[in-house]
Parts: C-alpha cells; sequence; structure tokens
C-alpha cells in the first residue's frame, strides 16, 4: 500500500456523454501480450513514435473514421459488453445532488500527478477505465440492434480474450445513446487514479483533449461484471492476535476446520487463516456498511501491533499460497454487493483501497486514444 493517507477523488457532473474518437488497437496478437506494456515505458516521450513505428510494422493501426464502440469481450467464461467513447470529465460537481461520477476508493495524490504528467507527455490514454452502471433500456435496445450488424472487428487475443466490437455510426442509435447516458450515475469500477489523473490533467491544461477521458461503460444488468472480494495478507501478524484484537470489540470468534472455512464466509463474516489456525470472526455489520471497512478500520485498529505491511491477493487461491503459520495472516473477505457500494458512495463515503474486484477486465491494447485527435 502507497504511503500516506489517500484522499477524495474529484466528483464529475454531466450531462454525461460519450463523444467519438479516431481509436488506435493493437494487432491481435498483440492485444493482452504483457510485452505489449513495454510500448508504454520510459522515456514517456517516445511512445507515440514507438507505436507509429509499430503502425508501420503491422503491429497496429489507426481507424479511419472517429467513432464510439460497443465491445463486447469474453474470458474465463463470462462475457462483458460496453460503450467505448470519450467521457467528458471537465465539469466538476459543485454540490452533492450534482455528482455523476461517484469513486469508491480514494486515491494517493503523487500517483494522480504522476499519471496526468505521463499521459500529458505521452499524449495518449493507453487504456479506458472501467465504469458501470444500471443503464436505462434505451441504450441496451440500441445495444441489440448494433449485434445484429458484422462486427468491425472480432479476434482472439495474446491472453484468449475473445473481442467483437462494432463501431456505431447511425445518428438516431449515437442520440438515444446520448439521451440514456446524459443523467446516468456511474461507478468507478476500475481506474480510481486515471480517472483523478483525467480530471487533474484538464484542471492544469484546458485544452480540447483533455475536456475528456477514455471510459468504458457497462450496463451491469445486461451484462454483469463479477465483483469479488480482494483478501488482506497480513505480514507480521499472528492469527491469535487478530482473535483477541476482535474480542475486543465484541467479535464472536470460532475455530473451525479447514473444510468448513470458505462456507463460513458471510457478509458479518470474516475467516482468518494462517494455513495452520482457522479462525471465523463474526461482527455486527451496521445498515448501509460493508466487512471489508470494519476489517481494516476496527479489527485492524485494535490490533497491539500493526502488520509490518499489508498486501493482497484477489482470489483465495493466491492468498492462501501466501500464508505462512506465524508470520503471514490471511484476512479472508466476503464480496461487497454492488448495490451496497452503491449506496455507499451515494453518501458520500468511500471503501478502503482495494475493496473490491471487478472482473473480467479488457485486455490492454483494444483501445487507445490519442489526446491530439
Amino acid at each position: 500500500m502507497e504511503s500516506g493517507l489517500p484522499t477524495v477523488p474529484p466528483y464529475v457532473t454531466g450531462p454525461l456523454r460519450l463523444t467519438a474518437f479516431r481509436a488506435m488497437s493493437l494487432a491481435p496478437r498483440r492485444v493482452g501480450d504483457p510485452a505489449s506494456a513495454r510500448a508504454f515505458a520510459r522515456p514517456y516521450r517516445a511512445v507515440r513514435q514507438r507505436l507509429e513505428t509499430w503502425v508501420r510494422r503491422g503491429l497496429a493501426s489507426w481507424d479511419r473514421d472517429p467513432g464510439i464502440y460497443l465491445h463486447e469481450y469474453s474470458d474465463s467464461g463470462l462475457t462483458v459488453r460496453g460503450l467505448v467513447g470519450c467521457l467528458d470529465l471537465s465539469q466538476t460537481a459543485t454540490s452533492p445532488d450534482q455528482r455523476q461520477v461517484f469513486p469508491h476508493e480514494g486515491v494517493h495524490p503523487r500517483q494522480v500527478t504522476e499519471l496526468a504528467e505521463r499521459m500529458g507527455t505521452m499524449r495518449l490514454n493507453p487504456a479506458p477505465i472501467l465504469l458501470v452502471h444500471r443503464g436505462p433500456a434505451t441504450i441496451r435496445d440500441v445495444s441489440r440492434k448494433v449485434r445484429t450488424g458484422t462486427p468491425d472487428r472480432e479476434y482472439v487475443d495474446h491472453s484468449g480474450q475473445q473481442h467483437r466490437i462494432w463501431a456505431i455510426t447511425d445518428r438516431d442509435q449515437r442520440r438515444i445513446i446520448d439521451e440514456g447516458l446524459s443523467g446516468s450515475q456511474l461507478l468507478v469500477a476500475d481506474g480510481h487514479h486515471r480517472y483523478a489523473a483525467y480530471v487533474a490533467l484538464q484542471a492544469r491544461d484546458p485544452s480540447p483533449g483533455h475536456r475528456t477521458g477514455l471510459a468504458m461503460v457497462i450496463d451491469q444488468d445486461e451484462t454483469p461484471m463479477f465483483l469479488g472480494a480482494i483478501h488482506r495478507l497480513l505480514h507480521g501478524t499472528r492469527v491469535p492476535d487478530l482473535v483477541q484484537a476482535a474480542a475486543s470489540v465484541g467479535a464472536v470468534v470460532s475455530t473451525i476446520d479447514e473444510a468448513e472455512a470458505m462456507a463460513a464466509l458471510a457478509q458479518d463474516t470474516l475467516v482468518l487463516t494462517d494455513g495452520a489456525r482457522w479462525a471465523t470472526v463474526r461482527m455486527a455489520v451496521p445498515e448501509g456498511s460493508a466487512m471489508v471497512q470494519l476489517a481494516d478500520g476496527v479489527l485492524l485498529g485494535r490490533l497491539r501491533k500493526r502488520p509490518g505491511k499489508v498486501t493482497f491477493a484477489h482470489s483465495v487461491g493466491s492468498a492462501l499460497e501466501q500464508v505462512r503459520p506465524g508470520k503471514v495472516t490471511a484476512a479472508l473477505l466476503p464480496a461487497v454487493d454492488l448495490d451496497l457500494v452503491v449506496d455507499i458512495v451515494r453518501t458520500g463515503r468511500l471503501l478502503p483501497e482495494k475493496a473490491t474486484s471487478f472482473q473480467p477486465k479488457p485486455s490492454l491494447g483494444s483501445f487507445i486514444r490519442s489526446l491530439d485527435e
């Protein structure tokens, strides 16, 4: 976890609108290839030249005309579909009732500044941030009609993700999308620091290219992303230390077997293990709150000695690979329900860092946007 306390990201107001852009995409065999990330590495001023070299070599291409896109990708049996375009982030909300883009985690100012400077130097948005909402039926109707046509691009990328992409050019369809999004409330699912960097870049230099940021808007009612927990790995903290801390706040602690552990996870119950010992901690979770808030704010706060460091695991399997008896203890958490996340952020609160894992995310390289187009 980065040193220093996170700050509240900016809130943006509308009317929200996706505008067209001329997309760059990597060649299918380069999309999702970890080696492709090197194209965006230092020196950042050389990134555009690298990508143009890739274009000449047939490893990337620019679309001829600007557009907004319907992007469908499938990974591990899940299919996600969303609209990709440039979202106007130039209007900052001045009161709670104006907020239309809702982050749910804090950001570190230094990281935001670095990302804004990096994008300003590269003159690129390397990938869209992900925003989710429960969209109107009118946009879902447009999505169905667009998908009756042949995709403009269809491929399987290096990582095995399957992609289908349609450019939306029909004026009536674009108008319906504009009307449907104008009053929407969008939750930032992935890319909090990039979202804040978009706003910071626009505040620093309000030129036309900085008014918007590349975004993918996903209708959680049409193709829901999987919302999983992010588990805590507490280094230098023993299971008895956590049991004692839990008991001090009135939690109900029970010793269990490994075979029973996953079945015990619930909205009011987390599981502690170092690989040798297993225990459940049941706490009274206030209405409108999530267990991860209590775990980070209450349970860890009552430890006599803070962990040497806290790391994270996006799956139980990954967490269990890293536990060590007496040395590294995992706090396995229940997933936070999407509607609860929305309820929390609408009241002006945030979840702790690394509280949610929205999956699957699209592979890097499927959409890149120039700030100079």
